[in-house]
């Protein structure tokens, strides 16, 4: 990321209203994803490749990156706004054939 990024109107934003504004628009992919538990994490990686866990993997990443040590339970029990234990066990379904197929054409290389 560059230090200073031009906003709609082209004036220069600092890195401090970036990282609010990223921050936020985070927040609010957080918020969508609890509002919407009904969408499974097998579809959002079959539509976009990458779901709820893939988020939590970039959160422990990221934290790294600022030299904060966050645990991969506690980035997730943030992106699922409980334990993932918990959200596994109210909400997650059990993955259609179709599901299962379309995963594993599409799945990421790691």
């Amino acid at each position: 990321m560059h230090s200073e990024t031009l906003n709609y109107w082209g004036k220069i934003m600092d890195k401090a209203q970036t990282d609010a504004i990223e921050a936020a628009v985070f927040r609010r992919l957080l918020a969508h994803l609890d509002d919407r538990k009904d969408v499974q994490n097998i579809d959002l990686m079959n539509l976009a490749g990458f779901c709820r866990n893939c988020l939590s993997k970039w959160y422990v990443a990221a934290a790294g990156d600022e030299g904060v040590g966050v645990d991969y339970d506690a980035a997730r029990e943030r992106v699922y706004g409980m334990p993932y234990s918990q959200w596994k066990a109210e909400f997650q379904a059990e993955a259609s054939a179709d599901q299962l197929a379309g995963f594993a054409k599409n799945k990421p290389e790691e």
